[in-house]
């Protein structure tokens, strides 16, 4: 979409994303445990939001509309009409408009998509967060829940872990037509974990990972599915982590920005987005994500850019097979050259197009209804110089998101500047 007025990200916050394996998800051996409990969907979104407003907006009540994306809120958690509940975060964003908009893992996508027409009919000034609880039930019921972002109805028999095995289907395609292997795939989870390494908000912070371990199958890295025709074709390491967290921006106008007495140069624009989906189920070619491609596509030319003069990324690796998949649907390898990409290194903090610099899904965590919040909120600190030791070493111009829903379902991509 060509934005006929423009929209500036003039402020984000994100709070620690966090689950197992990070050291302070409270479970049975933590010293909290039995004393305290992890935070709730509420405490996430509205750490998110107040933290939005004491560093971004000082006065809330020039917020003229709100949007939060999630997609199983009342799953997890028993709540939905999160919408509402924004506004217990602050009394002065009271009587304001918001609401909540669900496209399974492209939730923070299609809120921030609302958040941008917004402004394009008249809004000036757009809070928009993103936030999901998912560690309330065990990884079997979990998996349950998750995969109503699937055709419930005929996709949900292929596996107990049914996201994961649908994933694992595109992992066997490709091996087998490319000739890839786990080593290949086990190169975007080291790059993952280095790169959450660096970054004190990560859910993988405090935990490493070789590219021995990531490559081989073994007790503490299992093939975990059940169906054998996929089971040997997705180990632990190439998911995502099962996160909780929350991420909210606030957008603006020309006009917005006066009101928040933000300067432009502190700011990114947002260019262009893309937003495309497809039926569920009917996935035609497992060897591609036709609609990241379609929804990268029209952001970029809307955007009047190619794929070359991106200079930092933040893609939806939910699976390892998934950003190799994204680097070939953006254009930046051909099919069945995107592994020759990552193992070039041309994709890390140090190369000249580097992708999830603050870890992605697999390092930063996947809390599934802030993750396309979060991205957005990633371009900007790496234009503004916000990243700390994962802060890249050079200046910023233009960034790409492309937050995916389901088995490439619900896609949104969006092209930022840096407005410096």
């Amino acid at each position: 979409m060509k934005l006929a007025r423009p929209v500036y990200l003039a402020g984000t916050a994100i709070t620690p994303f966090i689950g197992k394996g990070n050291p302070a998800f409270i479970m049975k051996g933590h010293p909290d445990f039995g004393r305290k409990e992890n935070p709730s969907l509420e405490e996430h979104l509205t750490a998110a939001v107040q933290q939005l407003i004491r560093t971004y907006l000082p006065d809330p009540s020039v917020v003229d509309r709100g949007y939060v994306g999630n997609f199983a809120g009342e799953l997890f958690c028993n709540q939905g009409h999160l919408g509402a509940m924004v506004a217990r975060a602050d009394p002065r964003l009271e009587g304001k408009g918001f609401a909540r908009l669900e496209a399974a893992c492209a939730s923070g996508g299609t809120a921030l998509v609302t958040g941008v027409d917004a402004i394009q009919a008249g809004a000036d000034v757009v809070l928009v967060a993103g936030a999901e609880v998912q560690t309330t039930f065990r990884a079997r019921e979990g998996a349950d829940f998750l995969a109503r972002a699937s055709h419930y109805a005929t996709e949900r028999s292929f596996d107990d872990f049914t996201f994961p095995a649908i994933l694992a289907r595109r992992a066997k395609a490709y091996k087998e037509t490319y000739g890839a292997t786990d080593r290949d795939l086990a190169h975007f989870a080291v790059k993952a974990f280095s790169n959450a390494n660096k970054n004190p908000l990560a859910h993988m912070h405090a935990a490493t990972m070789t590219l021995d371990r990531a490559a081989t199958a073994s007790d503490d890295n299992p093939n975990f599915l059940g169906n054998p025709e996929v089971r040997d074709h997705l180990k632990v390491t190439d998911c995502s982590q099962v996160t909780d967290g929350a991420a909210a921006v606030v957008l603006a106008s020309e006009k917005g920005l006066e009101k928040l007495s933000r300067p432009r140069t502190e700011c990114a624009e947002i260019r262009s987005y893309g937003f495309a989906t497809n039926p569920l189920g009917k996935v035609t070619n497992l060897l591609r994500l036709d609609t990241v491609a379609a929804a990268v596509r029209e952001a970029m030319r809307d955007a009047g850019v190619g794929p070359g003069d991106i200079q930092v990324a933040e893609v939806h690796d939910c699976f390892t097979i998934a950003e190799l998949l994204m680097y070939e649907a953006i254009g930046w390898a051909e099919e069945g050259k995107g592994m020759e990409l990552i193992k070039s290194g041309r994709t890390t903090l140090e190369g000249d197009i580097p992708v999830n610099t603050g870890g992605g899904l697999i390092g930063f965590g996947h809390p599934v209804g802030a993750t396309g919040v979060k991205q957005v909120a990633e371009i900007f600190r790496q234009m503004k110089g916000l990243c700390g030791a994962y802060q890249l070493p050079r200046a910023i111009g233009t960034g790409l998101t492309a937050n995916m829903g389901g088995d490439d379902r619900t896609v949104v991509s969006m092209v930022l500047r840096n407005a410096s």
